[in-house]
């Protein structure tokens, strides 16, 4: 495994910054966004759920019909070379389908073990973070956990020279509507939208933002 020095990876942290406006006549290549996709597929999430989906949207009709509500990126929709809308797994209670599939994913499927992983998760929901019975808050907890690959992917990025975008800026409902209702991408009983991301290439410098010092971000215990 090659090992980064702290100098490298501190530079490409330096360097990401939040990128508004991209160079239209740069193109990321495939192998390279397979590449960012793959970081966002290996991300980390809560008891290994994996509650994403990553619709990529390069389709120019798609862009524009989320543009008059996409205020955060409405000129990056033009120009940025990918757009990726982040989805999160609904209705995700510890005795679903889908976490089931998740403990499969991982080589648990002894029934005795199945059994005790599902009555751990149960504890977790009910008792521990208590978002058992509350659908809303389930979606959220999956939500946390696409902004752990959306975090990979945009570091990933950055280590690879590509500029990238996190963005909250649209109307979900309008969202969800157009990607589900009007072009069928997903399935809006068991998928909602949770963030999205553009990615490319600066079309001209970008500020470097003051940061809070170390001292301020950090309780020491």
């Amino acid at each position: 495994m090659t090992v980064l020095d702290r100098e490298q990876v501190l530079s490409a942290f330096k360097n990401r910054k939040s990128c508004r406006y991209y160079d239209a006549a740069r193109k990321i290549s495939a192998e390279d966004f397979q590449f960012i996709l793959e970081l966002g597929r290996l991300s980390p999430s809560s008891v290994g759920s994996e509650p994403w989906q990553f619709i990529v949207v390069q389709n120019p009709e798609i862009r524009q019909a989320v543009k008059p509500f996409s205020w955060g990126m409405a000129d990056a929709l033009d120009t940025a070379s990918h757009l990726v809308v982040f989805l999160a797994k609904k209705n995700a209670r510890f005795d679903s389908t889908f976490m089931l599939e998740s403990l499969k994913r991982r080589g648990v499927t002894e029934p005795d073990a199945v059994e005790k992983s599902l009555a751990r998760y149960q504890a977790f929901q009910a008792d521990d973070i208590k978002i058992l019975d509350d659908p809303h808050a389930l979606f959220d907890w999956c939500c946390r956990q696409t902004y752990i690959a959306l975090a990979n992917m945009m570091t990933g990025a950055a280590m690879a020279g590509i500029d990238s975008c996190p963005v909250e800026g649209f109307n979900y409902a309008d969202m969800e509507r157009v990607l589900s209702g009007q072009f069928g991408l997903f399935d809006a009983a068991e998928w909602g939208v949770s963030v999205a991301a553009t990615f490319g290439y600066r079309v001209q410098e970008i500020a470097t933002k003051a940061r809070r010092p170390l001292e301020e971000t950090v309780i020491w215990a």
